[in-house]
C-alpha cells in the first residue's frame, strides 16, 4: 500500500488544525476578510479543507461535489494582489505551525502554498 503525503502527515485531524488556525487569522484580516462575503466563514473553511485533503492524497470528496478546482477561476472574482497573498500566507504559516510536522512536512506544505499564493496574484497593487 503506497502511503500518501496526507496520511504522513497524520490525515484529516492535522489538515483541519491547519485550516482552522489559517480561518481564524482571516476572520479578523482587513484585507482578506473582504473577499468572503458570506458572514458565515465555516462552508468556505470545509471547502478548503476538502481541497487540500484531495490534493495531499486524501478523499476525493472535493472533486466528487466541486468538480475540478479551477483555483483562478473561482478566485477571478476577488483582487488578489501581491499583499494579499502574502497575508495569506501569514495565516496560512499560522496553521503550519499549529500543526505538528516534521521539519521536511513542514517544508514541502510551504512550498506548495507559496506556489499557489503567487499563482492566484491577478492584480497589481
Amino acid at each position: 500500500m503506497t502511503t500518501t503525503f496526507y496520511d504522513e502527515i497524520g490525515g484529516e485531524e492535522t489538515i483541519r488544525t491547519i485550516v482552522h488556525r489559517f480561518y481564524e487569522g482571516v476572520a479578523g484580516d482587513e484585507v482578506l476578510r473582504p473577499m468572503y462575503p458570506e458572514e458565515d466563514l465555516g462552508p468556505a473553511e470545509e471547502r478548503f479543507t476538502l481541497f487540500l485533503m484531495q490534493y495531499w492524497g486524501g478523499p476525493t470528496t472535493y472533486g466528487d461535489t466541486r468538480g475540478h478546482p479551477r483555483l483562478r477561476m473561482r478566485h477571478a472574482p476577488f483582487e488578489v494582489t501581491p499583499g494579499a497573498a502574502q497575508h495569506w500566507l501569514t495565516h496560512f504559516r499560522a496553521g503550519l505551525d499549529a500543526a505538528d510536522l516534521t521539519p521536511e512536512q513542514d517544508a514541502r506544505f510551504w512550498d506548495y502554498v507559496t506556489h499557489a499564493a503567487q499563482f492566484m496574484v491577478n492584480t497589481l497593487e
